[in-house]
């Protein structure tokens, strides 16, 4: 009897599930992929699930936002279609910021992903610091 062998499929009978990404893509999934994986918008995004806010109460909630990076934070997300600016002609002037049906979109799965981070950042501090441990000592 000939010894048992295992079959090795041919290149032709493996099938990419996925078709082949130019470089372009990449870039271009990398830029979004920058925007919402960025802190200070996934904070942002998380609040705004709840309905508008002002610009001075997204900086309370957000705990070590400076006002300089929360502006920027939002021009980005308004630029990227994620954020409406409601300007309204009172005195003082009155904005709201409030999410883009494509914003509401993103909000599940940027939420989703801010709730794990929150439920396991002493975890990953701990991995951190054995990690630390052992690299400093070697």
């Amino acid at each position: 009897m000939p010894p048992r062998t295992a079959a090795i499929p041919a290149h032709s009978d493996v099938t990419d599930p996925a078709p082949p990404h130019r470089v372009d893509d990449c870039r271009a999934v990398g830029s979004v992929l920058a925007r919402v994986g960025d802190k200070w918008s996934v904070l942002v995004i998380m609040l705004l699930q709840g309905g508008p806010r002002r610009f001075n109460e997204l900086k309370r909630m957000i705990n070590g936002v400076s006002q300089r990076m929360l502006t920027l934070t939002l021009r980005g997300l308004e630029r990227d279609g994620l954020v409406t600016r409601t300007m309204y002609p009172t005195i003082p002037p009155r904005v709201d910021y409030a999410l883009t049906d494509l914003g509401r979109s993103l909000a599940e799965p940027v939420k989703a992903l801010g709730n794990w981070a929150f439920a396991n950042m002493t975890d990953i501090e701990q991995a951190r610091r054995a990690f630390d441990t052992r690299n400093d000592a070697g």
